[in-house]
């Protein structure tokens, strides 16, 4: 996981190139049979790191495959306060979105409907207002038949 942490920081610090190759190779270590915590979070990042909206797809994918193997045991190995059940609201965001932008509309609406369903699965906080005002966000851009990446991209 120090690991992971420390190759999202690189992309949050404006390497992309070089926190997409250490998340690539750490996938490659871990497999895509390996720790559910471990692909679900990795996966969830790399699919930011991306340069083409499919490539994302794939790794948001690959984020919410992981994510159904995932126990609340083991992700609150990491944090106690974890449900794995608490993850689906932004995995399933971000399909809405990708799928927006690629002109899926179905898709990408179905993708909202299962992130609204599990919304109730987050917090009362700043990250919980945050996934649901992309949850809002979507929708709008889904509306108005935007196929753009959003300022606030979720």
């Amino acid at each position: 996981m120090d690991a992971i942490t420390a190759a999202v920081a690189l992309g949050q610090s404006g390497q992309r190139a070089q926190a997409r190759d250490a998340l690539t190779a750490l996938w490659g270590r871990i497999g895509d049979d390996g720790d559910a915590f471990h692909r679900c979070v990795l996966a969830h990042y790399l699919a930011d790191l991306q340069d083409t909206v499919e490539a994302e797809l794939h790794w948001d994918e690959r984020a919410l495959a992981a994510a159904a193997d995932l126990s609340d045991e083991r992700a609150q190995q990491h944090d106690s306060s974890f449900k794995a059940r608490g993850f689906l609201p932004s995995l399933h965001l971000n399909l809405a979105d990708v799928h927006r932008r690629l002109g899926n509309t179905g898709l990408a609406r179905k993708q909202l409907a299962a992130a609204g369903e599990s919304v109730h699965q987050l917090p009362d906080d700043a990250y919980g207002e945050m996934i649901r005002s992309g949850i809002d966000s979507v929708s709008q851009a889904l509306d108005a038949g935007s196929t753009e990446r959003l300022a606030a991209h979720p």
